[in-house]
């Protein structure tokens, strides 16, 4: 059995943790799959890259409104393509290569498992141990049990970004973050695009209010079949394919459609399970996620294990690169100063979803916010603000974007904020910033200057439309 100081699985964000102070530990990464992990590769930067043109040729056709007459002529997939993965693989194999250039540093390229605490033994039968375990091997895409699935032409966000040839139309499997991202990206891009659901929502982790908005937004951009469940996929000699579904209800409907292209888009389940933590006596959430503490160290029987952590999509129900790179740097300075634990903020965390219009959201939903105020005798104030209100929403001839604020009626604390429309991404970030820092909802609306006419205005607008003290009469 080979020994090391300290062994990291998986090579995305758990690669991040190897400071200055690591040089002198003999440290073993175990990546089985592409190095640099599922963002670098299959995840959120291939797939803002082709989101990105995407846009823009959905703003092009929607220019007519302000009076331009655009074309987009046509799409050079191929060359996309290559120009996406030719710099995301290049920075794989370099990353890499250096670190199987490190002399304190072992890389070993195979799958790997417990076979009891604190002893993994990889595909070849080789058994590793160290003083500190690093589990950080992420998620994988779930694959619904039907027929069909395996078939050439059935593709998840692993495969779908490398086809060969652009598609002329798309079936897309699902109704999460994935899914709408590529509805965008396909449709975007050109092609037809039509999104089956199993439920008579998407987005249905978000704020009622952008989802539903959301959900007629698609609705006018491809099409949307919703409460239909898959039940099939069958390939015909022509290479089309063909996707079957029952009526979600229980009713006797029937739905069928044909495609080239079929994205399956069903969600991702945790690793956890390929670690075999049973053997490690190591507890799992009913998620199916590693479970860990607030120092993220692994838990078994409730209790912190001595010298094993986790991090990222493995342990988080979040699965967002930002997350995993903060416990990351939770677990980097753990490990080397175990008498001076720091813990991972969870308070605030931040998601975008990349369509057009974008959404992104932060802290608690209108529903949530309803239930945490009734349990704690407390009211909540809510404004939602178009952005077609503002100057610059006039100059976009705007009329889907809206930021949906809530806040603490009592003390001005804001709870959640919930965006759709342009760059949503990047307007919530003071927002973000604000409740981090505690600042009350006034503070952040006369505390700074806003731009005019920015597009921010409709942030600064929404703070100012909040019933809390320092913006009532009076106060």
């Amino acid at each position: 059995m080979r020994s090391f100081d300290l062994i990291i699985v998986g090579s995305g964000s758990g690669n991040s943790i190897l400071t200055d102070e690591y040089a002198d530990l003999d440290v073993a990464i175990v990546e089985p799959g592409r190095f640099g992990g599922t963002c670098l590769n299959v995840g959120c930067i291939p797939t803002k890259m082709y989101a990105y043109p995407a846009t823009v040729g959905d703003q092009a056709r929607d220019a007519i409104r302000l009076g331009l007459d655009a074309v987009i002529e046509g799409v050079d997939w191929p060359g996309m393509r290559d120009r996406i993965f030719a710099r995301i693989d290049a920075i794989s194999k370099n990353g890499l290569q250096y670190r199987e250039s490190l002399d304190n540093v072992t890389v070993i390229q195979e799958y790997v498992h417990f076979v009891e605490p604190k002893v993994l033994e990889t595909e070849s039968g080789q058994r590793i141990t160290a003083d500190e375990i690093v589990l950080a091997n992420g998620s994988r895409v779930s694959i619904p049990d039907v027929l069909g699935t395996d078939l050439p032409g059935v593709h998840t966000s692993d495969t779908v970004m490398r086809l060969d040839e652009f598609p002329r139309d798309v079936i897309v499997v699902g109704g999460g973050y994935v899914a709408a991202e590529f509805c965008h990206v396909f449709r975007g891009l050109g092609a037809s695009v039509t999104q089956l659901n199993r439920s008579q929502r998407l987005l249905r982790e978000h704020d009622d209010t952008i989802a539903e908005r959301f959900t007629r937004e698609a609705a006018e951009q491809w099409d949307l079949q919703l409460g239909w469940t898959l039940s099939g996929i069958e390939r015909g000699e022509d290479g089309r394919l063909t996707v079957s579904a029952q009526a979600s209800d229980g009713s006797a409907q029937h739905w069928d459609g044909t495609a080239d292209v079929v994205l399956l888009a069903t969600g991702r389940v945790p690793n956890a399970d390929t670690l075999r933590p049973e053997a490690a006596h190591l507890d799992v959430t009913g998620g199916g996620l590693l479970a860990v503490d607030e120092y993220q160290r692994v838990l078994s029987d409730g209790e912190p294990v001595t010298g094993v952590w986790a991090l990222g999509d493995v342990c988080s129900p979040y699965q967002l690169k930002h997350v995993a790179n903060a416990e990351a740097r939770t677990v980097s300075h753990n490990v080397v100063h175990p008498q001076d634990l720091r813990a991972t903020d969870h308070r605030y965390v931040p998601s975008a979803v990349f369509t057009e219009p974008q959404i992104a959201s932060v802290g608690m939903t209108e529903v949530q916010a309803r239930e945490w105020a009734a349990r704690n005798d407390e009211r909540i104030t809510i404004k939602e603000q178009d952005f077609g209100d503002v100057a610059y929403g006039w100059a976009m001839e705007d009329h889907a974007g809206i930021c949906k604020l809530i806040a603490n009626a009592r003390t001005g604390e804001l709870l959640g904020a919930h965006l759709i429309g342009r760059d949503s991404s990047n307007l919530i970030q003071p927002l973000v910033q604000g409740m981090s820092f505690g600042l009350r909802a006034h503070e952040m609306a006369r505390g700074q200057y806003w731009i005019h006419p920015a597009l921010a205005e409709v942030v600064e607008n929404a703070l100012l439309g909040l019933d809390v003290p320092g913006q009532r009469t009076g106060d």
